[in-house]
């Protein structure tokens, strides 16, 4: 994989991301400068797949506040997951899938807690 393939990645992923009807209105309302959002996330990308160290964000906390719920995050993996099949050779699309996948798991485990409250007593 190499810089070139992230930033094809990105700029197809979030071609389809922003026509989408699922997650496209939230990235359309919380994106104001896409040139800026693309380098960001692909340094973020380059960080993850190539390990550079040009990114030095915290990636969750800009989601915080965004009103995502579960239903976002499996319309973005679905999406990644197309994207990455379509432009990556199939090795490095597997590593990403894999990454999106996790990224996922882990935002969601952290907007979504478990409440114990709410469980029936029996369970």
């Amino acid at each position: 994989m190499s810089e070139d393939d992230l930033d094809r990645l990105v700029r197809v992923f979030y071609g389809k991301a922003r026509e989408d009807a699922v997650i496209g209105p939230i990235f359309n309302s919380h994106v104001s400068d896409w040139e800026h959002h693309f380098a960001l996330v692909r340094d973020f990308w380059s960080r993850a797949m190539l390990g550079t160290s040009r990114y030095k964000g915290a990636p969750f906390a800009p989601h915080l506040g965004m009103n995502l719920r579960p239903e976002h995050f499996d319309r973005w993996v679905a999406l990644f997951r197309d994207t990455a099949q379509a432009v990556l050779k199939p090795v490095a699309a597997r590593a990403a899938i894999r990454r999106v996948e996790h990224m996922s798991a882990a935002f969601q485990a952290g907007l979504f807690p478990l409440d114990f409250s709410k469980q029936d007593p029996a369970s």
